[in-house]
This record gives C-alpha cells, structure tokens and sequence, in this order.
C-alpha cells in the first residue's frame, strides 16, 4: 500500500555529473511516464543515434513550457511501490542561495550527484555547503557514471573517500553511499549485476527510508501575538497559529514575561470556536488579566521556544552600505523586534561562488553571505530554521530599510 504522504526532495551536483539523466531514468524505471512519451524518448535517442537518452525528457518538458505549453518544470512527480516523491527543481545556486534565505526552499531532504571520472569538483562543493546552510540532515550521496570506470569497487571508495572528507568538514553526514550508472539504470531503481561487490540499497530503495517533516500542527504551539484589539470589554490578542494547536481552557505561557494563563475563547471572523490550527491566523481571550503585546509568543508551559539573547545565524546581506561588527541594527523575527548587534562574522562568502572570502572578518558587503553571531538587547524567542521556520528567520533593518535576511542555525 502506497503512503499518501509525499517527500520533497532535491537533487543538487555539479553541471554534466548526470542529475537530468537521474531524474528521466526514476521517472522511466518507476512507470511514471505516460507511454506516448516513452515512446518519444525511445525514437528521439535513436535518430540520434544514443542509447535511450533520459536527460532529453526534462530538456523537452522545457520546450514545451517556452512554446506555452501549462507544464510545471520546477517540480517533478513520481512514486516507488511505498509512497509519492517530489524532485523540487534546484536553480543556479545564486537563486537557490536567496530561496533558502526567504524560507522558499520546502526539500525535506537532498541528493547529491557525483560523477566518479571526475570526482569532486568546486560547483559540488558550492551545492554541498548549501545543503549545509540550509541545515538538511537527511542527504544522500549517489556516485554516478560507474560504467566509466569498469563498475570498479576501488574507484567508488576512492571518491566515496574524497567525498567524505569535504562533508564531514563541513558538518554533512549523508545516510547513504550508492554506486550507480543513471544511464544504464544500474542500482537506480534495479539491483545492479555489473556491481554485485556492492550489498546496500538501490537509489530509489535509499529513497524510501528518508522521513517526512513533522507536520505544522503536530509540533508544540507557537502563536506570535501581532496586534491586540479592544472590542466593548474584551482584549483579543491577535495573530496566526505558527505551529500546533491552541484549545479553549488550554494552559498557556507567554514569553517573554513567563507569565501562565488560560484561554478563555477563540475567536474567528467574529465567531466563538473551540479550536485554532497551525496556519490560522486567530483571535483569543485569556481568563487571567494577563499583559499581552505585539511581540509576545504564546506557548505552552514545558513545551516552549528558546528564549536567548544570543544565537548563531548565516545572513545574507542586501545593502551597499557595508554591515559593521558590533554595529547597532534593528532585528525582526516573526512580530519580534528589538536593536541587536553582529558580534563575530566567523565567515565572508561569496554569494555567487559560494567561496570562502575571509574568515573572523570585521564587515560584510553587499550581496555576500555571512556566517555570525548575533546578540540582541532584549531576549527573543526563537527555533532553529529547521525546526520552525516562522521562528527561525528573521530580517535586519537599517534606517527603515530591510538590509538582510537570515536563517537561525544553532543557540549559543
């Protein structure tokens, strides 16, 4: 029986190390094609003279959405006898790099392609660190083009070795190892004969064992108070459910004054319920006279946010004025704000080229991406991004402008 749920994922490498021909040999091997296109890929390889070439499928759903043709090409769907996939197209990593800033970027887990002729390369380095800043643990390492090097077990743990060395620097620690040859279909969907030395999973097998992300609604509360109103004798504290569920009679705690109270009433659209779900936005009523604020987080007692005056950050900066160490800026997260300052750059890097620029540095230029430490003047409740997101980015403003985005990776 197949799961209902899906598991987003994106597969990440450097240029011509075979991810189009991976995706066209899954969508083949996994009888998610419709026959007539099958048939197409059969007939277009032949006047070509190739072997059935999978990687004309995605350029040829291109063509047709350049000719005006409704196809989406920024995700790709399939499913093995378990459950449901999505390939979320990955774009050059410039744009990929701001998606993970804005929280746009939804994988769940990532692929990272090799080509084992020729190894690692800068681009795979670049995609790797992003899968780092983006905090993905569930990564899965698919060594392609085996065929080239005679299925040889001492080449793939010859770059198995090269490649390990770079993650684990870098704090990546993939589930999986697997050989493979895209074109050929060897241990991509089938077991390979050409590489019986090797005893793991196929890709897509590999696949399968990777976990959906916990739903909204099943992590603990969190509801960023954005505004209260006063309605004849009551104060309705306003906002949207970030994640969990809020009950009538729930226990509540506010931070960040710590203060306990219950809910009296939820109210939506002028209307009395007895429940609010994670991405309603809702109005609610306390039992105690409590102080509520824009700003405050609701949670529930035991089950709460960090709340620091300190975390670790990577930021992407947006304005030509440069950002100074220690220099005071406004921060925002969630309906949070408070004046902060940027106390270590433990990174410079380039956003284009994801290259290390300089390290303990004193600012950052426009358009650079910075690994820092940031200390607020008055503590904030946060998570990490990868926990929730709501909590977990935030922006910096200077002077009214925005001047950066930035995603929380660890507590301090």
């Amino acid at each position: 029986m197949i799961d209902s749920s899906n598991i987003k994922f994106v597969i990440v490498g450097h240029v011509d190390h075979g991810k189009s021909t991976l995706i066209g040999r899954l969508l083949y091997d996994t009888n998610s094609l419709p026959a007539d296109k099958i048939e197409e890929i059969r007939k277009t390889s032949k006047d070509l003279g190739r072997e059935t070439e999978f990687a004309y499928l995605l350029d040829h759903l291109e063509e047709e959405r350049r000719q005006g043709i409704t196809i989406d090409t920024t995700q790709v769907f399939f499913k093995t006898n378990k459950r449901h996939y999505v390939i979320i197209d990955a774009p050059g990593h410039v744009e990929f790099v701001k998606n993970m800033i804005t929280g746009a970027s939804q994988a769940e887990a990532a692929v990272l392609i090799i080509d084992v002729k020729e190894g690692v390369k800068e681009q795979t380095k670049r995609h790797a660190y992003i899968l780092s800043l983006l905090g993905l643990n569930q990564v899965i390492v698919t060594l392609n083009k085996m065929d080239l090097r005679d299925f040889r077990e001492e080449r793939f743990n010859e770059v198995k070795k090269q490649v390990q060395e770079f993650l684990n620097s870098i704090n990546v620690e993939p589930t999986f190892y697997i050989p493979i040859c895209a074109i050929k279909g060897d241990n991509v969907v089938e077991k390979s004969k050409n590489m019986n030395w090797y005893k793991g999973p196929t890709f897509a097998e590999s696949l399968d064992t990777l976990k959906n992300r916990e739903s909204a609604e099943d992590k603990a509360l969190i509801f960023p108070i954005q505004d209260i109103y006063k309605i004849n004798d009551k104060r309705i504290a306003v906002g949207k459910v970030e994640t969990g569920i809020i009950r009538k009679a729930q226990a509540l705690k506010v931070l960040p004054s710590g203060q306990i109270t219950k809910v009296r009433s939820i109210e939506k659209f002028q209307h009395n319920v007895n429940t609010g779900y994670a991405g309603e936005s809702i109005g609610i009523t306390t039992c105690d006279p409590v102080f509520l604020a824009r700003g405050n987080v609701i949670c529930e007692p035991e089950n709460e946010p960090v709340l620091t005056d300190v975390f670790k950050a990577n930021i992407f900066w947006m304005s030509k004025k440069h950002l100074r160490k220690a220099e005071k800026i406004v921060l925002k997260c969630a309906t949070q704000e408070t004046s902060c300052k940027v106390e270590e750059i433990s990174k410079r890097i380039n956003s284009s080229s994801l290259q290390v620029l300089e390290e303990n540095s004193d600012s950052l230029k426009n358009l650079e991406i910075g690994e820092v430490r940031i200390k607020t003047k008055n503590p904030i409740s946060i998570k990490k991004f990868s926990e929730v997101e709501a909590l977990g980015r935030f922006t910096l403003v200077q002077d009214e402008d925005i001047c950066a985005g930035g995603i929380i990776t660890n507590y301090v």
